[in-house]
């Protein structure tokens, strides 16, 4: 007898979403089938198939041990979130090449469905970010006398709910700040900045209204901006790695001595971006609205405001509830959203920061090219990239962090 030969073998999953897009939260049932195409038959051992999800986090830094001797220091870690395993064909044995206990797959196209629970307890939300990432996928492996297995995977992903319509995330965010100009031995009169937002929580697509106003008494002419930077920080053997990128951005009117700018509700748009990451042990993903005074030849006057970015959107009074089937609606819905156009050139984070930070960090500026659904977050798409990132390389203690 000839034998067959296996043409295409895929896993596909159920999707519940219009999108057709693998998306899942904690206690969610992953569904799907192993898709086998085979031109006559086939005798099969077993088919199995291995649910993972993983947090890894790798990078490497250069270390010198004197002169003339250098090495390079890998930070790695890992966290586990799914580990599930099943058989759809056969039994767990199949290290011998027997041919007792065979299934006979014949010529055509054949599904074998499978089904899991995800975890009740939080999941990470899946990332692909510069030195880590969250991933989860599907493993099938179909074991043949004879043959080396064939395998093949599938990534899906998850996204952890948060839900901004709490009392935390919807408690406003604001601050004040003046810093004096000296030259030598002349001393201008001061800059004042105070800025405000309605609340902390957000969702893609919302724009938050900036309420702030900038008083110049100095003798500078000076532009008040304000921008979403996300950071993503890795953490590995007592190390701390972050990746600071700009978002989104605005400009005010240039303000010129003894002149005072009032903002309104200033608008500036969230774009298609992952949700905050809080609850993983090794990744963290955080964002802040920085509303600040760009001062020529001097460190800038600044406002660090945090932000949550969730996935359940603001609902109106006496309607608080939403379904997961409508929260991945919702989520879906942010992958038709285009991401503004580039706006102007933004500052390196190093304009904004203290001086305190300016010389305990080494600040370079970069470009990188992020590519994935919201970003780092559903595979099957692209987005443009941000326009520019800064990153911040620091080396810390856990208890620094």
């Amino acid at each position: 007898m000839v034998l067959g030969k296996v043409k295409s073998f895929t896993v596909s999953y159920d999707c519940l979403n219009d999108s057709n897009v693998p998306v899942f939260a904690s206690g969610d049932s992953v569904s799907g089938r192993v898709i086998i195409e085979v031109t006559g038959e086939i005798r099969v051992k077993s088919l199995k198939i291995q649910a993972k999800g993983f947090a890894k986090v790798r990078w490497t830094e250069s270390r010198n041990a004197g002169s003339n001797t250098a090495y390079t220091q890998n930070y790695t870690e890992e966290v586990e979130y799914l580990n599930h395993r099943d058989i759809l064909i056969g039994h767990e044995r199949d290290e011998d090449n027997s041919e007792e206990g065979l299934t006979t797959i014949h010529s055509g196209r054949h599904e074998y469905a499978f089904s899991l629970e995800l975890p009740q307890t939080p999941l990470a939300t899946s990332l692909e970010g510069k030195h880590g990432s969250v991933r989860y996928w599907v493993k099938a492996e179909l074991h043949r006398p004879w043959f080396l297995p064939m395998k093949t995977k599938k990534e899906f992903t998850v996204f952890e709910h948060i839900d901004i319509n709490t009392p935390l995330l919807l408690s406003p965010q604001a601050g004040t700040k003046d810093k004096t100009l000296c030259c030598w031995f002349c001393t201008s009169g001061p800059i004042s900045l105070s800025a405000k937002i309605e609340r902390k929580g957000y969702t893609p697509g919302e724009s938050i209204q900036i309420f702030a106003e900038i008083e110049n008494c100095s003798s500078r002419m000076v532009v008040p901006k304000a921008a979403i930077y996300q950071t993503q920080t890795f953490k590995a053997k007592g190390k701390l790695k972050e990746v600071k990128q700009l978002v989104a951005n605005l400009r005010g009117e240039s303000l010129s001595s003894g002149k005072t700018e009032t903002w309104s509700g200033k608008m500036l748009k969230i774009p298609p971006v992952s949700p905050s990451i809080l609850n993983c042990s090794i990744i963290r993903v955080e964002y802040s609205l920085m509303v600040y005074v760009d001062i020529p030849g001097a460190m800038n006057l600044s406002l660090n405001l945090p932000l949550i970015i969730g996935t359940i959107p603001l609902h109106p009074v006496g309607s608080r509830t939403s379904s997961v089937s409508s929260q991945c609606s919702m989520t879906m819905s942010w992958l038709g959203m285009a991401l503004p156009e580039r706006p102007e050139a933004p500052p390196s984070y190093a304009e904004i920061m203290t001086e305190e930070q300016r010389r305990s960090l080494e600040v370079t500026s970069a470009r990188n090219e992020l590519e994935g659904p919201l970003f780092a977050y559903i595979q099957e798409f692209r987005f443009q990239p941000p326009p520019l990132y800064s990153e911040v390389r620091i080396s810390k203690m856990y208890t620094n962090y």
